[in-house]
């Protein structure tokens, strides 16, 4: 692991995104609340909170951080058809907490492929990606 111990404490912010592409009837299902396993949205949403509380036990050399706050949002898109996920995570600290949104985007994604794929397997997670950070030494970086 980095020695991140000579840095200063600073406020630190995250965004990530990403979408999980499924059919136009699957979609339905999940908005109108007729997967069996409960509601996806609720599930994904809280899963997302759990993965970026758990980045550190997940990837390997990652430091645990103390977060301030996680906010995932999911939004059914018909356009896609699916659902885009967004989290942005916030901590005070010494280290950034981008692999804390990545990590929350992805066990998003998972948690609606697996309450979902009783009625389809071909659904595709994709586009995760990091959008936004703030803070640091680094400073601040927006995608194109």
């Amino acid at each position: 692991m980095v020695n991140v111990s000579g840095k200063p404490v600073t406020s630190r912010t995250a965004t990530a995104t990403g979408c999980v592409r499924m059919s136009g009837q699957t979609l339905d299902a999940i908005i109108e609340g007729q997967i069996r396993k409960g509601d996806v949205l609720a599930a994904a949403r809280l899963a997302g909170i759990m993965g970026a509380k758990k980045t550190s036990d997940l990837v390997p050399l990652c430091h645990p951080l103390p977060i301030d706050g996680i906010m995932v949002e999911l939004t059914p898109d018909r356009d896609l058809p699916g659902i885009r996920i967004e989290a942005t995570v916030t901590t005070s600290g010494r280290t950034g907490v981008e692999m804390e949104a990545l990590t929350a985007v992805s066990t998003a994604a998972l948690t609606i492929y697996d309450m979902a794929k009783a009625i389809e397997r071909s659904m595709q997670i994709s586009e995760i990606r990091l959008t936004f950070k703030d803070g640091g030494e680094s400073g601040r970086y927006e995608a194109k």
